[in-house]
């Protein structure tokens, strides 16, 4: 017996891993479905060695699924988040819309895996990619010493922003020793050889939900 499982955002660089992931940890799967936008439709990813062909995010129906995986952005997760939960499967989103939202619960399975029950929208958040490590590694400690408060400097790659991230390094890469860099599109400024500073000030770990906000 497995779990119905669709992955939204299937033709971005995260949906692809996490179907890398899923047959890599042999999660159990009854039936797997590849979702994305319109324009994507008919588009074919591999899970395992099976071939997918991508189904339209707007037509499909959440309601023939347990558990759906979403990794399309913070736009689409505003979007079509509830309208999901609300079909019936519960929603694991990957992108930072309800990381604030006190009815979705943010976990880290390592560090708090009873906030679960306070799922109210059958949606679940989790933290970015630095602060799900890195909570991994204060939870230990934590509990032995209390930890009052910690300073993070992170240095983020390309890939957090997607396949355009990753896409405008290269060509900006390669105009770099030829005709010069193309202008920037995904980033404020030229990213290759570079780096941008910025800021996450809505930080919210997953030790700090599970202490009742």
């Amino acid at each position: 017996m497995g779990y119905r499982v669709a992955v939204v955002g299937a033709t971005g660089n995260v949906g692809r891993e996490m179907f890398n992931i899923l047959e890599e940890v042999n999660f159990p799967v009854e039936k797997m479905h590849a979702i994305a936008s319109r324009k994507s439709i008919g588009v074919e990813v591999s899970f395992g060695a099976q071939i997918l062909k991508c189904e339209d995010l707007a037509q499909f129906d959440f309601s023939k699924v347990d558990i759906v995986l979403m990794s399309a952005g913070g736009a689409i997760s505003k979007e079509w988040g509830e309208k999901i939960g609300a079909a019936g499967p519960i929603v694991i989103d990957n992108s930072s819309h309800f990381r604030m939202d006190p009815d979705v619960p943010l976990i880290v399975p390592e560090v708090n895996p009873d906030a679960v029950k306070d799922m109210r929208k059958n949606i679940i958040a989790n933290p970015n990619c630095s602060t799900a490590q890195l909570v991994v590694v204060l939870k230990p400690l934590h509990d032995e010493a209390k930890i009052k408060r910690v300073v993070v400097s992170t240095y983020q790659s390309v890939s957090g922003a997607g396949k355009e991230g990753m896409d405008e390094l290269w060509e900006q890469t390669k105009g770099v020793f030829v005709l010069g860099a193309p202008p920037p599109k995904k980033f404020t400024k030229q990213i290759a050889f570079n780096v941008i500073p910025t800021s996450t000030p809505s930080w919210r770990t997953a030790s700090r939900r599970k202490s009742g906000r």
